[in-house]
């Protein structure tokens, strides 16, 4: 009776912190950089001119470096590099409303960070 006892004890002893991180990794978070297929934009809308630009008619560049999750939505964004500070605010605006159809791995979608270069071109 008492080997049962032991046995059974040192089974759930063995087996509570298997479950557990079983349980972790389906909870995981991940945040993959390499993917079998890349997220592809179904939504795109152009950044917004910055009003204060508009007589100097300046092109530009910003690269935003952002979070698609599983649904294809943009999560987390942040300026990477900006060839003039004003386009960083319109930049991440844009980049937050983009839609994607996710990256996915094995067949399942998953959250992937890509670099998205928005260009900003002045008004005719």
């Amino acid at each position: 009776m008492m080997t049962k006892r032991l046995f059974l004890s040192l089974l759930t002893i063995l087996l509570v912190p298997l479950f557990a991180a079983v349980t972790a990794r389906a909870q995981d978070d991940t945040i993959f950089t390499k993917v079998d297929e890349a997220p592809v934009a179904t939504k795109m809308l152009p950044p917004q001119y910055p009003d204060a630009l508009k007589a100097s008619k300046v092109s530009g560049l910003v690269a935003v470096s952002a979070v698609i999750d599983e649904s294809g939505n943009v999560v987390t964004c942040e300026v990477v590099k900006a060839t003039n500070d004003a386009f960083k605010e319109p930049a991440l605006a844009a980049a937050k409303d983009w839609k994607f159809k996710p990256a996915m791995i094995a067949g399942k979608p998953v959250k992937v960070r890509v670099t998205l270069p928005l260009r900003f071109t002045p008004p005719a």
